[in-house]
């Protein structure tokens, strides 16, 4: 018993090195984000690794980061959301009329309530029907895609601007242009935009890791009707979780907004599939349950490294469309793989 208890088994050794393999697949994305990263280095020298692109990445996939962490929590909860980028265009065109147009000389402030407001709203609509209705969620969420896509050449087929400053703040200012925060060097030219999707990922994962609504949305997401036997309320995590995504898809139209310094009708029209590819390619399941934001994240900074590379190489953006779907693919193929690798370490 003395000899066991100080030298491993083979059994052990086997677990541990299960265990290590279960952490690779799950934290697979970083190394392909750093031989991505390596890749665009070295046929963009000099430009590409530069602190002023990087700040530029984090920057221009701001407003793309809010959909993918939108997408990421509806797929933990064991569904999915194809309504995001109509979402964020919409409510988004939808401020900026409210704005400019229909109520001029309002706060930028109350607009930021507004688009919020708009999305959460909406999201609202879809957590009803599919969590208290049984609506699937693929049918609901495209019937709201749809519907607010159309919904925004409704409103306006032109850009909306000039809208507030207050109201373009988080999407297009810098830290410089923080009240009471005074000069902080290099940090100063720092935007907004990046805080807000650093801080909007952090809370994410604390919540989903440390919190109940977040252990619910697993445990709903893994088997909703163990969750339910074990008195969870899945109904109202399914609602809480649509309404999220709502508010952050209105939040990426608010960012867009900002970075753009309008609302135009095309607005987040082809980013729902970048927002699904790079949670897919991050770990999270297709079948919920399981991922982690902060690899989501690692999804979110491959496909933003990926157009921005392509785009400083001169490609033209029809061929990056196709590269998109490219990676689309691969990230489905991945999931499958790693899928499979995982069934088979565990069986092990």
């Amino acid at each position: 018993m003395i000899g066991a208890s100080l030298f491993p088994t083979v059994g052990d050794s086997e677990e541990r090195a299960n265990q290590l393999i279960l952490w690779l697949l799950d934290n697979i994305i970083w190394p392909i984000v750093l031989l991505a990263f390596v890749i665009f280095s070295v046929l963009l020298p000099g430009v590409f690794s530069s602190a002023q692109n990087i700040q530029f990445l984090l920057f221009s996939s701001a407003a793309l980061g809010m959909l993918v962490l939108a997408e990421s929590l509806c797929l933990l909860s064991g569904n999915f959301d194809l309504s995001i980028g109509s979402i964020a265009g919409f409510s988004a065109m939808f401020t900026a009329l409210f704005l400019h147009e229909w109520f001029p000389g309002m706060p930028g402030e109350v607009g930021i309530l507004v688009i919020l407001l708009v999305g959460a709203t909406i999201g609202l609509g879809n957590g009803v029907a599919i969590g208290y209705f049984g609506i699937n969620p693929f049918l609901q969420t495209l019937a709201f895609f749809i519907i607010f896509r159309g919904a925004i050449t409704i409103l306006s087929s032109l850009s909306v601007a000039p809208l507030p400053g207050a109201y373009t703040f988080l999407g297009g200012s810098t830290i410089a242009t923080i009240p009471g925060l005074g000069d902080l060097g290099p940090l100063s030219n720092v935007p907004v935009a990046i805080l807000v999707l650093l801080a909007l990922y952090a809370i994410a994962w604390y919540v989903l890791n440390y919190t109940r609504f977040g252990l619910a949305v697993y445990a709903v997401g893994g088997d909703a009707t163990s969750a339910k036997e074990a008195g969870i309320p899945t109904e109202r995590v399914i609602v809480a979780v649509f309404v999220i995504s709502g508010a952050l898809s209105a939040l990426s139209g608010l960012l867009f907004t900002g970075y753009l310094r309008a609302a135009t009708p095309t607005l987040a029209r082809g980013d729902l599939f970048p927002a699904f590819a790079a949670a897919v390619i991050g770990g999270i399941s297709l079948f919920g349950g399981r991922g982690d934001v902060k690899n989501a994240f690692g999804g979110l900074m491959l496909i933003s490294m990926i157009q921005i590379g392509l785009v400083q190489l001169g490609v033209d953006a029809e061929q990056i469309q196709f590269v998109n779907g490219i990676v689309l693919l691969g990230a489905i193929y991945l999931y499958a793989i790693e899928s499979r690798l995982r069934a088979r370490v565990l069986s092990e």
